[in-house]
């Protein structure tokens, strides 16, 4: 395939950044997504140029670094799929891709198409933790925890931080993020010490790095590559409000 690209390049938060074209011939469909921007990369070196910077790692949809805004959706048009597991048969010869970085305030792009999102990190410092010491693993009938229970936790800690969802949202918001953090740990015993405390300070840290509110349009749910439910956030607001009236 040959593929017209628009990609975001910026040197850094301060510069004004822009967008710049470049024509990719020979691409394969059973290459990923992430495997093109190589080989346009390695052509860019041969050719004395600056290479574009993109974040990855594990490239297996775990990590949650691949963060891309393709043709205007936040990891590009499959549905429950990373950037890295994206593969270019999603496309057509001839086609344009138009490439971004995460577009949020409390997403400073650092180079290129590489944001920071230390910003979730500091989320997590401020109560997506257990203070229990769980000591030597215990046997799985120690702590019975119904099925039911298990299953929603499993679901919201398959959260892996990408930050797609604040990508989708108008409002920039955080809010699936931060409920599939303190979903996981309300609904287990182990989490319950922390329990509203978590909430109040989670929150608290999220509207002080600069997130919107939620838009209730289910924009992030949608975007989500790990589907993590809109539910979660329902809970969020419970456990925030039930927090909050207990401290008074």
């Amino acid at each position: 395939m040959n593929l017209t690209l628009k990609v975001w390049r910026q040197k850094n938060a301060q510069d004004q950044g822009h967008f710049e074209t470049f024509q990719v011939s020979d691409v394969s469909k059973d290459m990923s997504f992430l495997e093109m921007f190589d080989v346009l990369n390695e052509r860019l070196i041969n050719e004395g140029k600056e290479p574009i910077a993109f974040d990855h790692d594990c490239r297996e949809g775990i990590c949650g670094m691949c963060s891309m805004y393709i043709n205007g959706r936040a990891h590009g048009p499959w549905d429950e799929t990373t950037t890295c597991q994206l593969h270019m048969r999603a496309y057509n010869d001839g086609d344009t891709i138009t490439v971004e970085p995460w577009r949020a305030g409390a997403f400073p792009v650092l180079k290129d198409l590489m944001v920071d999102r230390t910003s979730f990190d500091r989320i997590i410092e401020a109560g997506g933790f257990v203070s229990v010491n769980t000591g030597n693993a215990q046997d799985a009938n120690n702590i019975p925890i119904g099925k039911d229970k298990a299953d929603v936790a499993f679901a919201a800690a398959a959260c892996i931080g990408c930050g797609a969802c604040v990508a989708a949202c108008k409002n920039s918001s955080a809010m699936l993020f931060v409920s599939a953090k303190v979903s996981q740990l309300a609904l287990l015993p182990q989490g319950h010490p922390e329990r509203k405390q978590r909430a109040i300070d989670m929150v608290a840290q999220m509207d002080k790095e600069g997130f919107g509110s939620c838009t209730n349009t289910g924009a992030c749910e949608a975007e989500c590559p790990k589907g993590i439910s809109l539910t979660n956030i329902a809970r969020l607001n419970r456990e925030f409000i039930g927090a909050g009236f207990s401290k008074e």
